[in-house]
């Protein structure tokens, strides 16, 4: 806590750009949640007007501050106004809007970058009813993202069923890509990637015997 208290108050740097804190220290760190641990994205909100021109007289002044005192992290301008507009909007109007103003909605690019900082991505599973997206951490196994969707799944996970999302767009039915060969069984060591498409197959675990 001596380093910590080192390198946050009396040095006044984040904790995150600290790279010689060992596996002990990092313990401690993720025991705390310290906020200045967390990578940082930074949202400059701008009228819509200035948005829509893509010009600001501070936001040359924020991207070099942020350089600055944050090397590397990613800076994206926005407009609220501009979002919450496109909440109200038809498809059709949102479109015609975005033709006239030549511009864009950034709401995706925020969601993801925001994922990419925190290492997260995503799979989904499908059904006749209902499709669900279910956010894991990158690298996470196919067992463990079973028990995101029920630890029962985890137990007694038997494999998973996979087929990506840009073949399923391409081919257009799950019949198509299995016919593609690319739809896959995959075993406990796969490694989740953004975007699969899943059905994980598995055990229902036996209750205990009453007695």
């Amino acid at each position: 806590m001596c380093k910590i208290k080192n390198w946050v108050i009396d040095e006044k740097k984040h904790v995150r750009f600290c790279r010689d804190w060992n596996e002990k220290e990092i313990d401690v760190l993720n025991k705390h949640l310290f906020l200045t641990s967390k990578p940082m994205i930074y949202l400059v909100n701008l009228s819509e007007k200035d948005y829509i021109r893509k010009k600001n007289k501070w936001l040359a002044k924020i991207k070099e501050w942020v350089d600055k005192h944050d090397p590397g992290a990613l800076v994206i301008p926005f407009s609220g106004g501009v979002e919450l507009k496109f909440q109200d909007m038809s498809d059709e109007e949102k479109q015609k809007y975005l033709e006239e103003n030549k511009t864009q909605s950034v709401l995706t690019k925020i969601i993801k970058s925001g994922y990419a900082a925190l290492l997260l991505e995503y799979f989904f599973t499908a059904g006749p009813d209902e499709v669900r997206a279910w956010t894991i951490r990158k690298g996470t196994k196919a067992p463990q993202a079973a028990g995101k969707i029920h630890t029962d799944f985890e137990k007694g996970f038997i494999m998973a069923e996979v087929m990506k999302f840009e073949d399923f767009k391409e081919g257009g039915t799950e019949s198509a890509v299995k016919a593609a060969g690319k739809y896959r069984q995959l075993g406990r060591n796969y490694i989740v990637e953004d975007g699969d498409i899943i059905f994980f197959k598995f055990n229902t675990p036996q209750q205990p015997k009453k007695k």
